[in-house]
């Protein structure tokens, strides 16, 4: 399957709106051979700096943004991975949805784990920490930003199935050493392929510090440039897959008898540490 990883410039100040931008990205895609098109966190509305400017964004799933990105995805011939703010009977979530190249929704997933104050001040956290479709033949994982930060999200997804790891994101400057190091290491040791698109450059107070990248399940990586708009396109397989699990068998080797007390609810003495 190919995959392309849109890295992208904030949309504030720019001329074309959002979906126009999506639209233009996804028919470059498309034309390159890719099967799926992934965009960085809150893609359809901008990473926004305050809470009003999030909330001002935000659509239920059955709203008109949702059904204009299924047509944007179904005039292409593609299957996207977007983002925006969902409103819900719950609360405001940070989300994501796949849909196939006919706009068809494969699955929909809500942050779990939110980042710094405005999130929590704005978002209610998602309760599904798995959520995944079959795309071709892999199996294709959803999470957001600050979640693969957490590798037991990773493992769960590995232990679940996941061959492609898709993490839109809002990575900001100076946590650069999480794309650099962090990103390749959870691909490595879950033994899976992580697409990680993000944001690149300033939009007022904010510095994306971009590094996209696609993830090889032997800790390689193929990884955008940290100043400009760009689109990665990566051939991913499952004979890649095959091997690396073969080469380092983590998932086979795992002793989950002795985890259990990570499976517990932390301490306040664990937090502390």
């Amino acid at each position: 399957m190919i995959i392309a990883c849109w890295q992208a410039t904030p949309h504030r100040g720019q001329r074309a709106a959002p979906l126009d931008r999506i639209a233009r990205v996804a028919e470059r895609a498309a034309a390159a051979g890719a099967d799926l098109l992934v965009t960085p966190e809150l893609s359809t509305t901008g990473y926004q700096s305050t809470p009003a400017e999030t909330v001002s964004g935000a659509e239920p799933l059955d709203g008109p943004l949702n059904q204009a990105m299924g047509d944007i995805a179904a005039r292409a011939g593609i299957a996207i991975v977007y983002g925006w703010p969902e409103r819900t009977p719950a609360g405001l979530h940070n989300s994501v949805q796949l849909v196939d190249a006919t706009g068809r929704s494969l699955a929909v997933y809500r942050k779990t784990h939110l980042y710094g104050a405005m999130e929590h001040a704005v978002f209610v956290p998602g309760d599904q920490a798995v959520v995944q479709a079959k795309i071709g033949d892999l199996v294709v994982g959803l999470l957001v930003c600050f979640d693969v930060e957490f590798p037991e999200t990773v493992r769960a997804h590995a232990l679940s199935g996941t061959d492609l790891l898709v993490v839109p994101t809002a990575l900001e400057s100076p946590w650069e050493f999480v794309a650099r190091a962090v990103v390749p290491v959870r691909a490595f040791e879950s033994q899976l392929y992580v697409c990680y698109a993000n944001w690149v450059g300033r939009d007022g107070q904010r510095h994306f510090c971009g590094m996209s990248q696609i993830a090889w399940p032997d800790g390689t990586s193929e990884q955008a440039s940290p100043v400009e708009d760009q689109l990665l396109v990566v051939n991913v397989d499952r004979e890649t897959l095959h091997a690396a699990r073969a080469a380092t068998p983590y998932l086979r080797d795992r002793q989950p008898g002795l985890y259990g007390r990570l499976l517990g609810p932390t301490t306040d003495r664990e937090v502390a540490l």
